[in-house]
């Protein structure tokens, strides 16, 4: 019989998912004959009846879809089937629903594509529901464990630098410190490596704590040596000098990380008299095409999570590690998140290159 898998997008949303969508549908079918079925805003596509998802075929990847940001298939950060909202403001367990939606589809396997968070629910899912479960990481914030790279995260990286690159001119050519905030949740990845890549003097990381006093030195310094601009790139998870979160409040009450640039402009600006601007660059981040970088990753996760269902081997998370695609038990790469090692080779390029850490002028 012809093995039915399904495919599902799950979490945030990064540059990309849609290879991977084509690496497992062209894998899948050309290379076992299989079908494959595109499950649409992740679990909610199972929860929802008439299911939703639709069929994956070769012919549809054939144009500009794989190379295109996002995912084709719609993805969701709401909605644990755990613990899902109600519209009488209570929380319902329809993980069983899930299950259901599952076996109404025929599946013989499921693919997921997420975080750590969203992989958790997708992985204790197929567990209550006998699923045989495959996972791809992607994030651009790089927190996964097990794993040296997500998808997401060099795409991240390479608009964050470019964004650094267009600062410094403006910098230089108006005398100021641009901050500039960027994302990466808990994890301080996307700064440490767009800022050595884009030349940055002061990196701050939610990993290493720092004082303002090491950041207003730096610059000094900097002026001292007949420099008339500085950059400064912060992860939104740095909290205040004094160790405060800097987070903003949504409609729904919801807290998420958000002004620690505008916070930092303000002291430098305090403490050195310097003209200071930030930016928040944000989703930017997420959207746009991917890079060759995450495409590569992408198609190579797509193709060995196919031949991980051949093998059986289930409870698998494809991963990257010394330059090859192994398979890691999913428990051990959602145990916890991967942070910035204060003392790895990165953090040590910084140094070695004079960037301000803040811990240290």
């Amino acid at each position: 019989m012809t093995k039915k898998i399904g495919i599902l997008t799950s979490g945030g949303d990064c540059a990309g998912l849609n290879a991977v969508l084509r690496a497992v549908t062209v894998r899948a079918t050309d290379g076992y004959g299989w079908q494959v079925f595109g499950i649409s805003h992740g679990t909610i596509g199972l929860l929802n009846r008439p299911l939703e998802y639709r069929p994956l075929t070769v012919e549809m990847f054939d144009g500009g879809v794989f190379h295109q940001g996002g995912t084709i298939l719609g993805t969701t950060t709401k909605g644990d089937p755990f613990a899902f909202p109600m519209p009488d403001g209570s929380f319902k367990d329809r993980s069983m629903e899930v299950v259901e939606g599952c076996r109404m589809l025929g599946l013989d396997a499921l693919i997921g594509i997420g975080g750590d968070g969203s992989l958790k629910i997708i992985h204790e899912l197929c567990r209550r529901g006998d699923i045989p479960f495959v996972a791809i990481p992607k994030t651009i914030d790089n927190d996964l464990d097990c794993t040296d790279q997500s998808i997401g995260f060099m795409t991240a990286v390479d608009v964050a630098t470019e964004a650094l690159d267009r600062l410094q001119p403006t910098a230089a050519s108006h005398d100021r410190v641009m901050v500039l905030e960027l994302m990466g949740r808990d994890a301080g990845h996307i700064a440490l490596t767009a800022g050595i890549a884009g030349g940055a003097d002061i990196i701050l990381l939610p990993e290493i704590p720092y004082k303002l006093i090491h950041v207003q030195n730096k610059i000094n310094q900097l002026l001292k040596r007949g420099r008339n601009f500085a950059l400064v790139v912060v992860a939104e998870a740095v909290k205040t000098e004094e160790g405060q979160p800097v987070q903003i409040k949504d409609l729904s009450g919801r807290a998420r990380y958000g002004g620690i640039g505008h916070y930092l402009s303000d002291q430098i600006t305090r403490l050195t008299g310097a003209e200071t601007r930030f930016m928040v660059l944000g989703h930017v981040q997420r959207g746009g095409q991917p890079d060759a970088a995450d495409r590569v990753l992408a198609s190579a996760f797509g193709v060995k999570a196919v031949d991980l269902i051949a093998e059986q081997k289930f409870d698998r998370m494809v991963a990257w590690q010394n330059r090859t695609v192994v398979d890691v038990p999913i428990l051990e790469a959602i145990a916890q998140n991967r942070a910035v090692d204060p003392k790895g080779v990165l953090v040590q390029t910084a140094r070695g290159l004079g960037i301000c850490l803040g811990d240290e002028s």
